[in-house]
């Protein structure tokens, strides 16, 4: 089977979970598997949910059967889902794979398809496998690259932060509230569980007398990168 695998980078890392029905949508993800291997290690119990039922089609379905099987049994792939033992030896032995403390990434792509793969490979504990259109998954990828934007109600760009990150909102009583923030595309946000067109954001911070920081150094937009090169 024509199939590469890798550990994932650190922005592939969020399309390892289940995200909003926007987003879903957006990027092609067609649906996930949970694995458990079992309390021996070498069972596979899994189960199926559905995130596009149109992108279920008859092709993937098929595809979806063989890449499993390869990833259980192909010896390029090393087994990386034959038994919790094998699972854990990929891991471990690639650490540039950890995404958290218990959780391995790792990114595989056919021509067609993308799975991400978070695995755990202590007992106990389930895997899953996330599978999405490739090009709708890398054409949004590519998008939120530019970063979120933040602006003024009056459309001044305040300052961008990447997708993902986190912001600190600040009310007029001193209270703080910290919200993870995702790209929808250039001009929708999504803030916590709320989605926002980027001005209405701002007319609701205005409105209450927030102040929104980024909770991390901020993304320099296309327009001041180049004249930050210039000054420099």
């Amino acid at each position: 089977m024509e199939m590469t695998l890798r550990p994932m980078t650190g922005p592939e890392s969020l399309y390892c979970y289940t995200q909003s029905q926007q987003i879903m949508a957006q990027i092609g993800c067609i649906g996930h598997l949970r694995l458990d291997c079992g309390p021996d290690g070498k069972d596979f119990y899994t189960s199926w949910d559905d995130h596009s039922r149109n992108l279920n089609t008859p092709e993937f379905k098929a595809f979806f059967d063989d890449a499993v099987n390869a990833l259980r049994s192909d010896a390029q792939y090393r087994g990386i889902l034959r038994s919790r033992s094998d699972m854990a030896s990929c891991c471990y032995s690639q650490p540039d794979s950890q995404i958290t403390d218990r959780e391995y990434g790792f990114r595989a792509d056919s021509e067609r398809y993308s799975l991400m793969l978070r695995l755990n490979p202590h007992r106990g504990e389930y895997s899953y496998l996330y599978c999405y259109r490739r090009d709708w998954l890398e054409l949004h990828m590519a998008k939120a690259q530019r970063g979120i934007r933040f602006i003024t109600p009056d459309y001044q760009e305040q300052f961008r932060i990447q997708d993902g990150g986190k912001i600190c909102i600040t009310q007029p009583d001193g209270g703080k509230t910290v919200r993870t923030c995702r790209y929808i595309d250039d001009y929708h946000l999504e803030v916590g569980n709320g989605l926002y067109h980027i001005c209405e954001f701002a007319e609701c911070m205005d409105r209450c007398g927030s102040k929104v920081t980024p909770m991390q150094e901020s993304l320099l937009s296309p327009s001041r990168t180049a004249k930050h090169r210039e000054e420099r």
